[in-house]
């Protein structure tokens, strides 16, 4: 991925059942979303529940499942280490350098600053952010007017203290 500030890793990994599996990262920051089995890593937070949708019953609201899909986040390191139980895992495992930015974040908007925040959901409210609501434009024309916008928007944030 060219360009991106993290430098994101990302790493489709299966272990078999009672098996241990040590991975070598190269960037300090990095998690694990487990989807299939279970198993146990070294220096790792507790396994955090993720929202997820059943496929079974579309129309059932959607819950936070602690079991196959949870996220496990790792502390500082150049390896992680993962014990598989008894009926193997499977994870991605993604890392990447830390951003080294401040995060200020709410609703659908993450930005560096509190005020540049405050300017986003101001214009958010007023419909002068992008609005994602409006259809897809129908012609070129539109869809250039659209992304003059969004950089004019990401310029204009950009050069707030």
């Amino acid at each position: 991925m060219e360009g991106a500030a993290a430098d994101p890793n990302y790493l489709d990994v299966s272990v078999a059942p009672g098996q241990r599996k040590r991975l070598k990262i190269e960037t300090s920051n990095a998690f694990a979303y487990v989807f299939v089995g279970s198993g146990t890593f070294r220096d790792s937070s507790n396994p955090r529940a993720v929202l997820t949708e059943q496929v079974e019953k579309p129309d059932a609201p959607p819950v936070y499942d602690v079991g196959n899909h949870s996220l496990v986040l790792f502390d500082r390191g150049v390896e992680i280490v993962v014990q598989a139980g008894d009926e193997g895992i499977h994870f991605l495992l993604v890392s990447g350098k830390p951003i080294e930015e401040p995060v200020a974040w709410y609703g659908p908007i993450v930005i560096n600053t509190q005020e540049q925040l405050r300017h986003a959901m101001a214009e958010l409210h007023t419909s002068a952010f992008i609005n994602i609501a409006e259809s897809a434009p129908k012609t070129s024309n539109q869809r250039a007017d659209r992304l003059r916008r969004a950089q004019v928007w990401l310029t204009r944030c950009s050069r707030m203290p």
